[in-house]
């Protein structure tokens, strides 16, 4: 095993377009102290099913279901985390008011960290946002722009929960009622003492909070939730996943994400250790807590941290996750493409045994845990791909994707940091275009597009310093254009640059000789790749189409790296896009 050496983290300095921008406050008319948001409550947008009139959220009489809410795991007063930040649903009564029209209101609100976390929905039946601005203690400000995507009509793939009824004064309807949360930047180390809403007619704001930044923490293994599948159904069992180490610390946290989901659920008791062989661990398996209680319940769409725990974490070692689910589970957030065995028990809580006798099923995907964090380090990079990231054809259980060999370089070299690798591919997975709907319980698991999980996957990811974005291959495979691939490349690119995020590209490998990739794909694939090299829209370019093309038939791949497929690489070729990796590039 390699030893781990902990790094020292350095401040860097943003500057540009990487952070918003600040000016010193400004002389202008005096203006009321700003208020908590609740103070500030002017609209009322949930009833009661059996009295809709109480409520009145868009201007026409139709409302949330309180019911709806409960049923989600959205109750008065509770605190959720989603996209990392903590929001607390609104401690009001059905017909109370419950939000706040924006229009330009001060708002009280403290903290330091790497965003601004609104809970929003419009009303206005298209988009509804503005311009604000956010005042720091030091008497600075800087801009932002909030948009809230309608409630009734917005994307359900970005959506923080989706409720399944609207109140109307002419009875329920059965059409999905949306929430989102959005967040914006913020300068980074300064501590925020209130923010301006934007005058926008329609956009209604629950909740607004500051995100913590993940300063001393790293993130050591992620993955993409690509859908909500069913499964099992698991009733009083117990989940053993493994998952592979990118980084090493002396303390652990993992995360559990309920995203996409309708409903709570329950984990009752969870665990970590350090995997021995199968679903036997080396040790006796240490308990999690979360906030200080031995299980945790997770609303709908929301996520789950638990308490930072003391345990020596290995870097480039499997670990097993082991969480029991008391209730009876029939759909869950999946990653179906794990590359990797993990394990289901007998009916029980046998999250703390060490052995591996009950542990009697073997699964090939990851439900619902999402993330696990190592205590200091240098940050992270995040790998946002498709299948060939996600390791589709790569020996199962030999952790041979290419972010575990980049992860490794990294480990066995002293010239750049030693960045956990957060993988983030999704089989299937396209730019511009979502496979999965974004809400409902569903078979196909390619998840929501590049563009969609991005702020999820990337931006909200911990200490993430990098991202790698490799896509675009399955958009011109199912004919969307190379015109329509750069336009979200390059918003890609602009989102993450907002956010100080150091922004890499990956050219898309030849295939020719899988049934899709066609001739006119080809020439679709060879401009968005030309566009990547010499648009200079990116802060560095890997080329992997060079690193694995054949140079007598440059629309396929060399022989020797196709898995056989002619479109994803084996372990060979996988292993030689990490190779070629200049890891100076991945220095912010």
């Amino acid at each position: 095993m390699r030893r781990c050496v902990r790094g020292i983290l350095v401040v860097l300095a943003l500057c540009g377009s990487l952070v918003p921008a600040v000016s010193a406050e400004a002389a202008e008319a005096p203006r009321a102290a700003p208020l908590p948001l609740e103070r500030l409550f002017d609209n009322s947008a949930v009833s009661n099913d059996g009295r809709p009139g109480e409520a009145d959220f868009d201007g026409a009489g139709a409302s949330l279901s309180a019911g709806d809410l409960t049923a989600a795991g959205w109750t008065p007063g509770r605190t959720l985390t989603v996209q990392g930040a903590r929001l607390t649903w609104p401690k009001r009564r059905p017909g109370e008011p419950d939000n706040v029209r924006a229009a330009g209101q001060d708002v009280r609100v403290t903290g330091r960290g790497d965003a601004l976390a609104f809970l929003v929905a419009g009303t206005s039946g298209a988009p509804a946002g503005g311009p604000g601005t956010v005042v720091y203690a030091d008497g600075t400000r800087s801009a932002y722009r909030l948009t809230a995507p309608d409630w009734r009509t917005g994307p359900l793939a970005t959506k923080a929960v989706a409720l399944p009824h609207v109140n109307t004064p002419g009875g329920q309807l059965a059409e999905r009622a949306r929430l989102y949360v959005v967040t914006v930047p913020l300068v980074p180390a300064r501590a925020v003492a209130s923010v301006r809403l934007p005058d926008a007619a329609g956009l209604h704001v629950f909740a607004v909070s500051v995100r913590a930044a993940t300063a001393g923490w790293t993130g050591g293994w992620t993955t993409s939730t690509g859908g909500y599948a069913a499964v099992g159904p698991w009733t009083d069992r117990t989940l053993r996943l493994v998952v592979h180490t990118s980084a090493c610390g002396p303390r652990v946290r993992v995360r559990f994400d309920n995203t996409f989901a309708a409903s709570p659920v329950r984990i009752g008791r969870a665990t970590v250790a350090v995997r021995a062989s199968g679903a036997a661990a080396r040790d006796t398996p240490v308990a999690l807590s979360f906030g200080g209680a031995a299980g945790v319940e997770i609303p709908a769409g929301a996520q789950a941290y638990s308490d930072p725990l003391g345990f020596a974490v290995p870097a480039g070692t499997d670990l097993l996750v082991s969480f029991h689910l008391p209730g009876t589970v029939t759909a869950a957030p999946v990653h179906r493409l794990a590359q990797q065995r993990s394990y289901v028990s007998e009916p029980g809580d046998h999250a703390a045994d060490g052995s591996a006798g009950p542990y009697t099923s073997v699964i090939t995907a990851w439900p619902l845990l999402a993330g696990v964090d190592v205590g200091g380090g240098p940050g992270s990079v995040v790998l946002l791909g498709d299948s060939i990231t996600d390791g589709d054809k790569s020996t199962v259980d030999a952790n041979r994707r290419w972010p575990d060999v980049l992860a490794g370089r990294l480990l066995a070299q002293s010239a750049v940091p030693r960045y956990g690798v957060l993988n983030q591919g999704v089989s299937g997975n396209r730019v511009v275009t979502d496979r999965y709907p974004g809400d409902g319980v569903s078979a196909d698991t390619a998840g929501v597009s590049a563009l969609h999980r991005f702020d999820r996957d990337v931006l909200a990811q911990t200490s993430a310093r990098t991202a790698i974005v490799f896509e675009g291959v399955n958009d011109l495979r199912w004919d969307t254009s190379a015109e329509g691939v750069i336009a979200g490349l390059r918003e890609l690119a602009e989102r993450g640059h907002a956010r100080g995020v150091r922004m890499l590209a990956a050219t898309i490998l030849p295939c020719a000789g899988e049934a899709r990739c066609t001739a006119a794909v080809d020439t679709e694939r060879r401009a968005v790749n030309a566009w990547i090299r010499d648009g200079g829209v990116f802060d560095g370019v890997l080329d992997f189409d060079a690193v694995v093309r054949d140079p007598q038939q440059p629309s396929r791949m060399l022989p020797a790296y196709d898995s056989g497929d002619h479109l994803h690489p084996g372990d060979a070729g996988l292993a030689a896009l990490a190779d070629s990796v200049d890891l100076r590039l991945l220095q912010p």
